[in-house]
């Protein structure tokens, strides 16, 4: 019942016109998939990317996935036989860096970074 009365509100603001001076109005979503990423590093990740570090372990992560998606869809075998090599390079500078995080500790940048921005959103909501 609750989900019916939401929804003829949300169609009366539509006719209105309500939601057509919003930012962004008719250009796609920017959604961000963590899927790849353990449950537990999710929250970690979106504060580093937030504070406007990205780390680059996730930022191969997503080439391999997208070129996971371009060997599935690729008829032509020379260019398959490319991508493979490519996605091999990065595979195995993907491993060096996660074998490299397990063994380095975190630098004191990193943690002045979260601290800042975490002291800025506590400010903003105040």
């Amino acid at each position: 019942m609750l989900w019916k009365l939401a929804e003829q509100k949300i169609q009366e603001a539509i006719q209105q016109g309500a939601f057509e001076n919003l930012p962004g109005f008719g250009k796609p979503l920017k959604i961000e998939d963590l899927s790849h990423l353990p449950a537990e590093l999710r929250l970690a990740y979106r504060i580093l990317k937030n504070s406007g570090y990205l780390p680059p372990e996730l930022e191969l992560r997503k080439e391999l996935l997208t070129m996971d998606d371009l060997l599935q869809c690729c008829q032509s075998e020379e260019r398959q036989q490319t991508l493979r090599k490519q996605r091999n390079a990065k595979l195995l500078q993907f491993e060096l860096l996660m074998e490299r995080r397990r063994t380095a500790p975190i630098p004191p940048h990193y943690w002045t970074r979260i601290a800042e921005r975490l002291t800025q959103d506590r400010q903003t909501r105040k």
